[in-house]
């Protein structure tokens, strides 16, 4: 045991050693490099044998080491289609190598500011990746003047990009968002189509904010129901009747209410206000249970996770959920991967990196 600890510990001052070498710094910064530029192994994931969802934000308001704010990239027909820009969630997806060129549309479900916040940035970073088009832009009433303001705030950097790289590879007719307003009934409504997907929009409950909505995606016989944020609401019950996949926002009220009673003890009045009002206008883990089970929804995807819960406190997180719901429960981390594969079974959960 002796000799073999000797051993280990000359190996870590001979490691330590090289990587003070300059050439052999420099093989690590090249390899690093290589390995952050090179997005050829994540075409696969543009594969026309599964309709996929991949989560680049799972968190709300609340700060968060490793979870952005909410974003979901709903994957099929060789693009993405990104349900919310939520503040780090482009960079979340740029360290996942995902190809920016690939962007279909960008979906917002309303406009409080953890969901738009990296507007600006899909905008100019799939621009500069080599979209083929302007970006189009759906959400409800008021998209409009989000995609308006955040135009008028990255205006003067696509002029310096246009500038700089020339307009032959930054096309300035390229580089702007088009807005496109849906129109809301009782339940869904046609959106778009793109060749064999199929969107659909429906309003959700989350007043006062209105209007907020949900999205349903249907692709070769498999399906996806992105709640957005919701109270327990019949509509998304409709909305994901038979649904392969229901993404749902999901609020441990519990901790919410431990965190309002934390920031009175702290004398923190302001912060105890906003804990104190935010129960009522979202879905507990196990509401959110439960309209998966009243849907028929083969897998249920919690996100907008609210506190975004450590690794360690996950299954307190879910507390009560199993009673209800043994399984098709799984609780959204940045990376995750959830394929539906067009030949049928089961959703397939694994994690990218």
């Amino acid at each position: 045991m002796k000799k073999l600890l000797l051993a280990f510990v000359a190996l870590l001052v001979i490691a330590f050693v090289a990587f003070q070498v300059p050439a052999v710094q420099d093989r690590l910064v090249g390899a690093v490099m290589k390995r952050n530029m090179d997005n050829r192994d994540r075409q696969a994931l543009f594969a026309d044998d599964a309709m996929r969802l991949l989560v680049c934000g799972s968190s709300s308001p609340f700060p968060s080491e490793d979870r952005a704010r909410p974003c979901l990239a709903v994957i099929a027909g060789g693009k993405f289609y990104v349900v919310d820009t939520g503040s780090g969630s482009w960079n979340r997806l740029a360290l996942l190598r995902i190809p920016g060129d690939r962007i279909g549309a960008v979906l917002l479900t309303h406009f409080h500011s953890d969901h738009i916040g990296d507007l600006g940035e899909f905008d100019m970073q799939t621009w500069v990746a080599g979209r083929p088009g302007p970006l189009s832009v759906y959400g409800p009433e008021g998209v409009e003047k989000v995609v308006s303001g955040f135009g008028q705030a990255y205006e003067l950097d696509h002029g310096y990009r246009v500038a700089h790289h020339g307009a032959e590879m930054l096309k300035p007719e390229y580089g702007h968002m088009k807005p496109i307003t849906a129109q809301l009934g009782d339940g869904p409504q046609p959106l778009f189509t793109d060749g064999d997907l199929r969107v659909s929009i429906f309003p959700v409950s989350h007043a006062p904010i209105h209007p907020a909505v949900g999205y349903r995606f249907d692709y070769k016989g498999r399906s996806i129901v992105i709640s957005g944020d919701t109270t327990k609401d019949a509509r998304v019950v409709a909305a994901s009747k038979g649904v392969d996949l229901l993404a749902h926002e999901a609020q441990n009220q519990e901790m919410v209410a431990r965190l309002a009673a934390t920031a009175e003890s702290l004398d923190r009045p302001r912060l105890r206000k906003v804990f104190h009002d935010i129960p009522d206008y979202h879905t507990s883990p196990v509401e959110a249970a439960e309209v998966a089970n009243e849907a028929g929804a083969k897998l249920l995807l919690m996100y907008h996770l609210t506190p975004p819960p450590p690794k360690a406190l996950e299954r307190r997180f879910l507390a009560g959920v199993s009673d209800i719901r043994p399984k098709g429960v799984a609780l959204a981390r940045d990376g995750m991967l959830v394929e539906l594969p067009l030949a049928g079974g089961e959703p397939v959960v694994t994690q990218l990196r």
